[in-house]
């Protein structure tokens, strides 16, 4: 099996949503399941591979090449799928996941969570998409997605498209389970 995770390589954000990455990051190694991301060497992205391959589990990092040629590669990400462009990396990250988990994260993180929706909502991702809520970072995107569904912006139920969990047990559960 195979996470897409996707996370904020951003520095400087609290404890709390590094600790829920390396726990996810540890999970899903100890259970078998290879990450696939976005081969960042900063931030929540970082913390999520060096848990992975701390115990010895596997990392497929996919990456536009101006962002290696920037020094943004992970350092330990051997062989990353390298593309021409940020299209063909959330492309490449979604068709070879068997689910994906967001965590918090910025506009970055944002976008591709939102983008995985949209194509679950048209039918072109049929895995499961899990909202990682850690201390309730996503709270307010979730009052605003409730209230698309109230009032009928969203053509399916949004149970159908993902689902929330608050801690890394949790949304590997929820794949897991289905």
């Amino acid at each position: 099996m195979t996470i897409t995770v996707y996370a904020s390589s951003s520095q400087g954000i609290a404890p709390v949503y590094f600790e829920a990455a390396k726990d996810l990051g540890e999970r899903m190694a100890a259970l078998g399941i290879a990450c696939i991301n976005g081969a960042g060497n900063n931030g929540l992205m970082a913390a999520v591979t060096d848990a992975v391959l701390g115990k010895g589990g596997k990392v497929y990092g996919i990456i536009p090449q101006f962002m290696i040629d920037r020094g943004w590669l992970h350092p330990d990400i051997h062989d990353p799928a390298v593309t021409p462009d940020m299209h063909t990396r959330k492309r490449l990250m979604a068709q070879q996941s068997d689910a994906c988990i967001a965590l918090p994260g910025g506009i970055g993180t944002l976008e591709e969570l939102m983008e995985i929706i949209t194509w679950k909502q048209l039918g072109l991702y049929v895995n499961p998409v899990i909202i990682l809520n850690t201390a309730g970072f996503y709270d307010l995107l979730l009052a605003v997605l409730q209230k698309m569904d109230a009032e009928h912006f969203l053509p399916h139920k949004t149970a159908d498209m993902w689902a929330v969990a608050n801690t890394p047990e949790e949304a590997l559960r929820l794949i897991l389970d289905r």
